[in-house]
């Protein structure tokens, strides 16, 4: 029987992210989802990496799931929504099996203090900053999971969204102009008090250079490396997809400028490479034009105005760690991590401002 205290890239859980694992249990038997046992034990690790919402590992016996819930502190309008990423799930799962499997959701936040939702657990490599020592590096290897990851994303746009009944998790038209205007108007709500050079220009930028959207999809909206699941053995296969908070109905090249300003290369800059940490360094991993062109080759779309995507992209990004800067710095979380966020915000401007030209 698995332990989840084995498996690797989770740890016990933080000290401010507990909940009351009794709690928990009593709901899970309520659920039906494990057997009434009163030598039931629930053992609980969590997922470290990621920096938005919490996710924990579940093992109830033989019966092994995920947890979701948002972070502390006060969140920005519609953002962490745990009812809408578990109904999200429940619809896109059938025809796209890489997502997982929802169980149940719960918004009696007399459980843990929030809502939160459970799902199936997929065993998976994650490759993070590098390989695992089991599956050991080679350019063909990185060569294959830069594919991967590109057809992957290719498959999840080429889902037939009216046979999903997602139509009603997004409005299409004006996908552009939204987030254009959403994620500016959230910088402006994150600020720090501290100054971010570059950023009126960018924004000006951003807004005049909208450009036209050739078709929408289901897009996951956070699609990177690291969200991505490898067989175990091989990695020669994606086995799921994780991180749907954020995925919607909208533009697909946003998704691809979202991955390609995660995804860096050892010619970037020293303080990008430090801010964002990737085994994408390493030689045989897919440059981010040839990310462009595989994707344009083996979806049939058009991939004009793709600075836009990356620029709005790597924008996105720092906004996000605005956000959480601003709940570090109001005492809501004393994740270490969070201290040098407000240099991380800096860095992803510079290089959005470098990759605009402006």
């Amino acid at each position: 029987m698995m332990n989840i205290h084995d498996i690797p890239g989770t740890m016990a859980v933080r000290s401010e992210d507990a909940f009351d694992t009794k709690a928990v249990l009593a709901y899970l038997v309520q659920q039906q989802l494990v057997p009434a046992d009163a030598s039931a034990n629930l053992e609980v690790v969590q997922f470290p990496t990621g920096a938005s919402n919490l996710t924990y590992l579940l093992q109830c016996g033989s019966w092994v799931a995920v947890l979701r819930r948002p972070p502390h502190g006060p969140l920005p309008p519609r953002a962490h929504d745990m009812k809408r990423e578990a109904a999200f799930l429940a619809k896109l799962h059938p025809h796209f099996p890489k997502a997982p499997q929802p169980y149940s959701f719960c918004e009696d936040t007399s459980v843990i203090g929030v809502p939160f939702f459970l799902m199936e657990y997929r065993p998976g490599i994650c490759i993070d900053m590098a390989f695992p020592p089991h599956v050991p590096y080679t350019p063909a290897k990185a060569k294959a999971v830069s594919e991967q990851a590109v057809l992957a994303l290719v498959d999840l746009h080429s889902v037939d969204v009216a046979a999903t009944e997602l139509t009603s998790f997004g409005h299409p038209e004006g996908f552009l102009q939204r987030q254009v205007d959403g994620w500016i108007e959230r910088f402006r709500r994150s600020d720090i008090g501290e100054p971010v050079p570059g950023a009126d220009a960018l924004m000006a930028w951003l807004t005049r250079k909208i450009p036209d959207t050739h078709s929408y999809t289901v897009i996951h909206n956070d699609f990177k490396l690291n969200n991505l699941l490898f067989d175990p053995n091989s990695l020669t296969e994606i086995v799921g997809i994780v991180d749907w908070e954020m995925a919607t109905i909208g533009d697909p090249l946003f998704d691809l400028g979202v991955m390609l300003s995660y995804w860096v290369e050892a010619s970037d800059p020293e303080p990008l490479r430090s801010l964002l940490p990737s085994a994408t360094v390493l030689p045989g991993f897919l440059r981010r034009d040839e990310i462009v062109q595989l994707y344009a080759r083996t979806s049939g779309r058009p991939v004009d105005h793709l600075v836009f995507y990356q620029v709005l992209g790597t924008f996105k990004l720092a906004v996000i760690i605005q956000q959480i800067y601003v709940r570090y710095k109001m005492g809501k979380t004393t994740d270490p991590r969070f201290a040098q966020f407000g240099d991380a915000i800096r860095t992803l401007m510079d290089h959005a401002v470098h990759t605009a030209g402006l």
